[in-house]
C-alpha cells in the first residue's frame, strides 16, 4: 500500500493473485477465441406438417431483456469476496453495495472509528462529514490487472435497523486514468469489496495488537512453580493459557541464555542451545548459576487447559533431571517478573 492516497492493490491481501501475463487485459479477458460471435442468428424449428412436435424444457433459455458485455468486453476474473474478520458481522449485498450487519452498537462504534483511522492512513480526506456519514475524496488504486490506475469515490454510513447495526459502502464516483467513466457492475461491485476489506483488515489488526498488549499484561503476573503433568512426571507449570505462555517464548528464553533455533507451535517444541550467561546476570536475578551443560535441548510446552506444563529434553530426547527443572523454575519465574 502507498499512503499517498494511492492503494497499490496488487500488494493488498484482498486482492485475488493475478495471472501471469503481462498484459493487463489478458489477464481479465477469456484466452480462447471468440468465433462464436460470428455464429449465425438462431432460426425457427421448421416441421413437415404431419410431424408431432416434441420439445423438452431442460435447456431451455429464459426469457427476459438481459444486458451484459460479450466477447472481450466480459471480465473473467473471479468476484471479490469480504473478508469475514469482524466477529460476528454478517455480509449483505444490495447490489452493488456491500453492508455488514453488527448486533452491539459498541461493535459498530470501533468499526465506524476503524474507518476513520484507515481513511487517515491511506491519505483521503472526507468532503463531507457528520456523525453516521462519510463522503470520501478520490482514493486511488494501482493493480496489475488494470490498464490505468482508477479513482473511486464513497460514501460510507452506519445507521440501525430492526436492533442491528449496518455499515454501508457505496460507490459514488469513478474515473479511469484520471478522466470521469460510467462504472461498470463488475467493478462497483469489485471495488466497493475492496474498500470493506481495507476496513474489516485495519478492525483485525487493531483486534490482534489488542489481543498481544493483553497478554503482554498477563504474562507479568504468571505464577510459575513445580508440578506434574497428566502422567505424574515432574514439569514446570505456568499458570497461565498455552497461547499466552507462547507469545512470551522469544523474548523469555533468550532472556536465560538460551538461543533459539527453531520453533513449532502445534507440537509445542522448542529447539535452543545453552550458553552460561555470566556473573553480572546472575548477580542481577538474583539466583545462583544453574548447573546446565552448555548444549542443545528441547523446550516442551503442553496444553493443560488454563495452565501450561514445560519440560526439557536434552540432545539425545532425554528430559534433564527433576533437581535441573528445578533450578530452572526460579529462573524463568524471576525473569519474567523483570520484564
Amino acid at each position: 500500500m502507498k499512503f499517498s492516497r494511492q492503494l497499490a492493490v496488487s500488494s493488498l491481501a484482498v486482492m485475488v493473485l493475478a495471472a501471469c501475463s503481462s498484459d493487463p487485459k489478458t489477464r481479465r479477458e477469456a484466452k480462447d477465441d471468440f468465433n462464436y460471435l460470428d455464429a449465425p442468428p438462431l432460426k425457427s424449428w421448421t416441421l413437415p406438417e404431419d410431424a408431432t412436435p416434441q420439445f423438452y424444457p431442460n435447456y431451455d433459455i429464459p426469457k427476459g431483456d438481459y444486458s451484459g458485455g460479450i466477447g472481450r468486453e466480459v471480465d473473467i476474473r473471479p468476484p471479490q469476496q469480504v473478508l469475514e474478520l469482524i466477529p460476528g458481522a454478517r455480509v449483505e449485498r444490495q447490489g452493488s453495495d456491500v453492508t455488514l450487519w453488527l448486533l452491539q452498537k459498541d461493535e459498530m462504534d470501533k468499526v465506524w472509528s476503524t474507518v476513520k483511522t484507515m481513511l487517515a492512513e491511506i491519505n483521503v480526506k472526507a468532503l463531507k462529514e457528520s456523525d453516521d456519514f462519510i463522503e470520501t475524496n478520490w482514493v486511488s488504486w494501482v493493480s496489475e490487472d488494470e490498464d490505468v490506475e482508477i479513482g473511486s469515490r464513497y460514501d460510507i454510513s452506519r445507521f440501525e435497523a430492526n436492533n442491528r447495526y449496518g455499515f454501508k459502502m457505496k460507490l459514488i464516483d469513478w474515473r479511469e486514468g484520471g478522466e470521469g467513466k460510467p462504472v461498470t457492475r463488475v467493478n462497483e461491485e469489485r471495488y466497493n469489496t475492496l474498500m470493506t476489506n481495507l476496513v474489516t483488515a485495519r478492525y483485525d489488526r487493531d483486534l490482534r495488537e489488542e489481543a498481544a498488549r493483553r497478554a503482554q499484561e498477563l504474562v507479568k503476573s504468571i505464577p510459575i512453580s513445580m508440578g506434574t503433568d497428566r502422567s505424574g512426571l515432574p514439569v514446570i507449570i505456568a499458570r497461565t493459557s498455552y497461547d499466552v505462555m507462547w507469545q512470551e517464548i522469544p523474548e523469555l528464553l533468550p532472556k536465560t541464555g538460551f538461543t533459539i533455533e527453531e520453533r513449532n507451535q502445534s507440537q509445542g517444541t522448542v529447539k535452543a542451545k545453552y550458553a552460561a550467561p555470566d556473573d553480572d546476570f546472575w548477580n542481577e536475578v538474583g539466583l545462583k548459576p544453574i548447573d546446565l551443560e552448555p548444549g542443545e535441548y528441547t523446550f516442551l510446552f503442553g496444553d493443560l487447559g488454563n495452565r501450561t506444563s514445560i519440560n526439557v529434553t536434552d540432545k539425545d530426547g532425554k528430559p534433564v533431571a527433576e533437581s535441573l527443572l528445578r533450578s530452572l523454575e526460579p529462573l524463568i519465574s524471576t525473569v519474567i517478573k523483570k520484564d
